[in-house]
């Protein structure tokens, strides 16, 4: 599709236009954003739906918003790609890092980055060998989680009330597993139908072994005892269904013990690994579920004979040994002859037995009686008040004299008390003094310390002072020395420098003034400088003006 510049308004007149700039007037202008909805346009409309067969790179997982961000990359070029959060959701195959796929989407451009880039609307594995590869490293992982532990697996009921078969209603493996069953055992079948291949199969066939399990027992739809999930042969992508991450963690989770009767014998998938038993077909998946009528009714009639025979035999050989031992039995009199002897000679023993008794209490009453009659209780009673009369008012004048000394006591103890008191508080006055006195003192070596101090750094502050007014050029200034800078503010040390510069600065003690050179610099013999009265009549010769640095 040509790109179609907008309109624009007429140029000026040529006459008015420089030469020069006469082609670039002519040209059309775009805006930013009028280029990229005019590309977005073209590629749109040039490509559409494309299939691009490339390995994942940069994939860090869903963004925060929910989409995917990767790239697709072979040997020569790289493509950015993008899932949006709806799609990402139903997926068949869910990026990963360095998985080679084959990708169905859009191409578009994003404006923000000026890139080109696939909107991703399904993912697949690229060749059997991504497919063999995805599988391996999806076993390790479920491997070492203890999915496939041994201790996991369940034994498979007996004879199920009920078989739940997860598989699709149309096709033939339903009716060979419902053949199967009957010809065996009739029982009860419940089928979840599913897809078992395409997209969404792995989703429907984990919701109907969850939904199997949610059924409770005893409730209008009776709970199945054992599950049969059942799909015929094919190659590894429609059996992909079963490796999917899904169903094998819902396999896991079953409560019903589950036979799993994928493909043929030589087909393998996840939920092989996770299930109770892993059937070769599901015909036989449905031989696992239940065993054979017909033995079991011969197995059964075999065994009730052969217990009927074992109890008839038991029945005659305890029969036999009753007899034996009826035979042996002594009769009823001379079991009961010793019994009835022994009662007669207890029967005449029983009549002075019981007189000799009744004496033997009579003789200990007798004298109880007497021993109460010299010990009468009204005696013990009156001796017991005469005691109590004689200590009436012993105890009275006891309590009274005991709190009288306790008084006495308590009283000794108040004077101690206040004379410890007085003694405590009379060694708290003089601590309390002679601290006192040492904080004064302390405060008094304080002050002197700090004012001696103060001192000290005042004499020095006071030497730098002199020092650094004796070190300073501004000294020097004060004996007639002229200090010459240039326009930078540098130094001017030698004639010629001074005669080059432009402008000069002359700082003298008390102010600067500016100065202009006047040509070339003249060398003049040096003289001496000119000394007060005093110097000369002291004979003392004048030196030549030195360096200020």
């Amino acid at each position: 599709m040509p790109l179609v510049p907008p309109p624009r308004p007429a140029a000026a007149p040529a006459a008015d236009i420089p030469p020069t700039s006469v082609l670039t007037a002519n040209q059309p202008e775009w805006t930013v954003g009028e280029l990229a909805g005019a590309l977005k346009r073209t590629l749109e409309d040039a490509f559409g739906h494309v299939r691009l067969r490339g390995e994942i790179s940069g994939y860090r997982g869903p963004h925060g918003s929910g989409h995917a961000y990767f790239s697709l990359k072979d040997g020569q070029a790289r493509i950015d790609a993008v899932v949006w959060k709806g799609v990402f959701g139903r997926l068949r195959q869910r990026p990963q890092e360095g998985l080679e796929v084959i990708a169905t989407g859009r191409i578009t451009t994003f404006a923000g980055k000026s890139s080109y880039q696939i909107v991703v609307e399904s993912l697949e594995p690229a060749g059997l060998g991504a497919w063999m590869a995805l599988l391996e490293e999806r076993k390790k992982q479920l491997a070492a989680e203890g999915l496939f532990a041994a201790e996991h697996k369940r034994p498979i009921p007996y004879l199920p009330r009920v078989v739940g078969v997860v598989t699709s209603p149309t096709g033939a493996v339903i009716r060979d597993i419902l053949h199967r069953l009957e010809d065996r055992f009739p029982r009860p079948v419940l089928v979840w139908p599913v897809r078992v291949q395409g997209d969404g199969a792995a989703e429907e066939v984990a919701a109907a072994i969850r939904g199997f399990n949610a059924l409770k027992p005893g409730g209008p739809i009776p709970r199945p005892d054992v599950l049969i999930v059942a799909r015929g042969g094919g190659s590894i992508e429609d059996l992909w269904a079963f490796n999917e991450e899904c169903v094998v963690r819902a396999a896991f989770e079953s409560t019903i013990p589950l036979i799993s009767a994928v493909g043929h014998e030589t087909d393998t998938t996840l939920i092989d690994y996770v299930s109770d038993r892993r059937a070769p077909t599901p015909t036989g998946a449905a031989e696992m579920a239940v065993p054979v009528r017909a033995d079991l009714i011969a197995t059964v009639a075999d065994l009730s004979a052969r217990a009927i025979g074992a109890a008839g035999r038991r029945i005659e050989r305890d029969r036999a040994d009753l007899r034996a031992l009826g035979r042996a039995l002594p009769g009823a009199d001379a079991l009961l002859s010793a019994k009835r002897q022994r009662l007669d000679l207890a029967d005449a023993r029983l009549a002075p037995a019981l007189a000799a008794g009744a004496s033997r209490h009579r003789a200990r009453l007798q004298l109880l009686l007497d021993r109460m009659a010299r010990r009468s209780p009204d005696v013990a009673l009156a001796n017991a008040r005469a005691r109590l009369a004689r200590i009436d008012h012993r105890p009275l004048h006891a309590l009274r004299n005991d709190v009288q000394r306790k008084g006495e006591a308590l009283v000794q103890l108040g004077r101690r008390l206040v004379v410890a008191r007085e003694a405590s508080l009379e060694r708290a006055r003089a601590l309390q003094a002679r601290r006192t006195d040492r904080l004064l003192a302390l405060s008094d070596r304080l002050a002197q310390a700090g004012a001696r101090s103060v001192e000290r750094r005042r004499d020095r502050l006071a030497g730098l002072a002199g020092l650094l007014g004796s070190l300073s050029y501004h000294a020097v200034l004060e004996r007639g020395y002229v200090l010459v800078r240039d326009a930078a503010g540098l130094p001017v040390r030698r004639a010629g420098d001074a005669a080059a510069a432009e402008r000069l600065s002359l700082q003298f003690s008390d102010g600067t003034i500016a100065a202009v050179p006047d040509g070339t610099p003249k060398t003049a013999a040096p003289r001496r400088s000119v000394r007060p009265a005093a110097d000369k009549a002291a004979g003392r010769t004048a030196t030549r003006q030195g360096t200020l640095f």
